[in-house]
């Protein structure tokens, strides 16, 4: 294989962990306009200081399909280039997935693409007897593009690289270690800002 599991996911945390941009300061110059903050002066009026551009940071939800989950509910916070994603979902209605993802985003505009990494577990409760809880922890690097449909409503595309890290089977006897694998899932999702 060209690249291993764990150089993918090292890039993937490295990009999510690089700086994001710099803000205009005074060194920009006078190039950088009145948007460059307060020593614009008073003749610029109240547009031209931190105020003016939208909030940084902010909560969505939203709901998802596939990925981690067939369905699932959605909750990102939010700030720069940057977000935290907690996604709660099942595949069957007989267990549980919950994801919990750092994001990093790249660029401007409406079509933003983006990278994480983080963890997904599933629980899959017993359903009869000589059964156990089963259980998976794997790691999970999402990589995707999202729409700003409008000012708070996004649409978003992802390709899930996912590799098991523990698993315990709902069958007892069953003690195969989990495969080494990179597994692909595409996930979709719709949020919205929470103001």
């Amino acid at each position: 294989m060209l690249f291993s599991a764990r150089g993918i996911l090292f890039g993937l945390a490295l990009a999510l962990l690089s700086p994001g941009p710099i803000a205009a300061g005074p060194e920009a110059g006078p190039e950088a306009g009145p948007e460059a903050g307060p020593e614009a002066g008073p003749e610029a009026g109240p547009e031209a200081g931190p105020e003016a551009g939208p909030d940084p940071d902010e909560v969505r939800l939203g709901i998802s399909f596939g990925g981690i989950s067939f369905t699932g509910f959605v909750l990102e916070y939010r700030w720069e280039n940057r977000s935290v994603e907690l996604n709660i979902g099942t595949w069957s209605f007989k267990d549980l997935s919950v994801s919990l993802v750092g994001k990093q985003y790249f660029g401007p505009g409406d079509f933003r693409p983006f990278s994480g990494i983080g963890l997904w577990a599933v629980l899959a409760p017993h359903t009869g007897d000589g059964e156990r809880t089963g259980f998976a922890l794997m790691a999970r690097a999402p990589v995707g593009v999202e729409w700003n449909v409008d000012a708070d409503h996004h649409v978003g595309a992802a390709l899930n690289l996912n590799r098991a890290l523990w698993l315990r089977r709902k069958d007892p006897l069953d003690d195969y270690p989990p495969s080494n694998r990179i597994i692909p899932l595409p996930g979709f999702y719709y949020s919205w800002r929470n103001r």
